[in-house]
């Protein structure tokens, strides 16, 4: 068995190819997540349908938001790819889709089974892999495009690019990748870092401009300049919108920090919480999260043994679909670094089981051990803190 292409994910994927070739399609539809990660799967995707002569249009979600789906599956006969986004609701995108659509989900968070014969989930972690170290979104949106033609091994470097959210050293899949990239000149090293051919440019600095394009600037076609970032290189322009982008979240978070200085966390026995409200009012709910890893390793402000939950408003208006119709709000979650072999053993709950089971019913969660985050009514969330706390309470930790 090849350690890039295992046995089990060649089979679904060839499965998910024959499908796609047999429905001839002339347009897809590529939903992906608003990081570095889901800019470059979307990337990836986009340019390997169009080697096949399939035009594909993008269409970031920063959620999977269940109005939203049943909306973008209610016609028949339509391509769909989920690109670093899906798997952790691949019951609920089956419920929607009715067999009516061939939906292929590429992604690395934590899964739920499909329900639905034509929603075909290549996540590897169906086939023994960790979404959280051997490989991203990207590099599952790679090995399909791989498995389509080898013309797309040129993509390798995106899926890279997308690896950098995993906080250790290329591992597993990615190392595979990474050998792959240098042995055909996709890539190059640099000292201790890796630099994209054909763009002379460090695969860490795409990828830090990727997630203020797509993050921070969700609301004014970031998503849509990062992707051609990741195919074309960067533009003057691209470069420019990072740094007017870059300065308005660097604002919001010393604004937000120094307030959490100030009034410190809220407790409760196994949580600290804060409640960002609307001082990241135009950017992505996606900083959020980013503001919790953050400060989850500012040793003044946080307390070592407790999960660090940070509030946002998320605004009503999707981009490029419509209003959603009820007023949410985003709770991302956070594990500081002692907490995490905890996790790993069994005796606590992983960031997106905690948020899964605390939402039950009203809650859209999905996530890694790690780091997780859930959208929620505006009402829901003094229900989410308690629910979380009862769940905590019970493992006796």
């Amino acid at each position: 068995m090849s350690h890039t292409q295992p046995e089990e994910f060649r089979k679904k994927a060839f499965q998910a190819i024959t499908e796609l070739r047999a429905a001839k399609p002339k347009e897809a539809t590529i939903i992906h997540h608003d990081d570095a990660d889901g800019l470059c799967s979307a990337a990836i995707t986009k340019k390997a349908l169009k080697r096949e002569g399939v035009k594909a249009k993008t269409f970031c979600l920063e959620k999977i938001y269940p109005e939203v789906i049943e909306d973008l599956h209610s016609e028949s006969g339509q391509t769909i790819f989920y690109a670093d986004i899906g798997s952790s609701h691949a019951d609920l995108i089956s419920k929607y889709n009715e067999g009516k659509n061939l939906a292929i989900i590429l992604d690395h968070h934590d899964p739920k089974p499909s329900k639905d014969p034509k929603v075909l989930d290549l996540n590897l972690e169906h086939f023994g892999f960790r979404g959280e170290t051997d490989f991203s979104g990207a590099t599952c949106c790679y090995l399909f495009a791989k498995a389509l033609s080898d013309k797309n091994l040129d993509l390798s470097y995106l899926a890279l690019v997308g690896s950098c959210e995993i906080p250790k050293d290329f591992l597993g899949i990615n190392r595979t990748v990474l050998e792959e990239a240098l042995r055909n000149d996709v890539v190059q090293q640099k000292g201790k870092s890796f630099e994209i051919t054909k763009f002379k440019t460090r695969i860490n600095n795409l990828f830090s401009k990727l997630q203020i394009l797509g993050a921070v600037g969700y609301y004014e076609g970031g998503p849509e300049i990062g992707i051609n970032a990741c195919l074309e290189g960067l533009s003057k322009e691209a470069k420019e919108k990072v740094k007017i982008l870059e300065t308005r979240r660097k604002e919001a978070n010393r604004s937000l920090l120094g307030r959490l200085y100030r009034e410190r966390l809220k407790e409760t026995e196994h949580i600290q919480r804060f409640d960002a409200g609307d001082m990241y009012a135009g950017m992505g709910t996606k900083v959020i999260g980013q503001f919790c890893s953050f400060i989850s390793y500012q040793a003044r402000l946080i307390k070592p043994n407790k999960y660090i939950l940070g509030f946002v408003n998320v605004p009503s208006k999707i981009p490029s679909w419509g209003k959603l119709k009820e007023n949410l709000v985003k709770a991302s979650v956070r594990v500081p670094k002692p907490i995490k072999p905890q996790i790993d053993s069994g005796k606590l709950p992983s960031a997106v089981n905690l948020l899964d089971e605390a939402s039950e019913g009203f809650g859209i969660a999905d996530g890694h051990q790690y780091a997780a985050s859930v959208t929620l009514p505006t009402n829901k969330k003094q229900t989410l803190i308690e629910n979380a706390e009862k769940q905590l309470a019970r493992r006796n930790c």
